[in-house]
């Protein structure tokens, strides 16, 4: 019996991708991110679309792939402590459609600002590593893998 706890769930962090209208509001933050740094005034169009992209992929790599355990009361005897929020998402099932959709979005991201900034080579290497950096941690090969022992405890 799970007492004082409100939900139903083992782990809400392995549902919480699933929830009603998190998909909308994930785009639609993104989309307020870019407006914002639109109203910059001395930031140019390539510049804006380079730091959306990278301040989104920063966010969705500490939030994703750096945060581990759980904010709520689990009884699952601690077993989602040692494991990021990613690798807690639909129980570990590879391939969902909420996993389709955070590895699909930063790629859409990446193309958008690759090409509002022409391809310019400063602009497309950054974009490049900052892809690169949230994309490998979510392969299945890098399931519970720390590399070099970063983020192990």
């Amino acid at each position: 019996m799970n007492v004082g706890v409100a939900h139903s769930e083992v782990n809400p962090n392995t549902r919480v991708m699933n929830s009603r209208g998190i998909w909308l509001t994930y785009l639609l933050l993104t989309v307020v991110l870019h407006v914002i740094l639109l109203s910059i005034p001395f930031f140019t169009v390539p510049l804006v679309w380079t730091l959306t992209n990278v301040i989104h992929n920063l966010v969705m790599y500490l939030f994703l792939h750096t945060v581990k355990g759980t904010p709520f009361e689990t009884p699952d005897q601690g077993k989602a402590r040692l494991l990021t929020h990613w690798e807690q998402m639909d129980y570990g099932v590879q391939f969902t459609s909420s996993r389709k959709f955070l590895t699909i979005s930063p790629i859409v991201l990446y193309i958008l600002a690759s090409f509002y900034t022409k391809y310019d080579p400063t602009h497309f290497l950054v974009n490049t590593c900052s892809l690169l950096s949230v994309l490998l941690p979510k392969l299945p090969q890098f399931h519970g893998v720390r590399i070099f022992g970063i983020n192990k405890y």
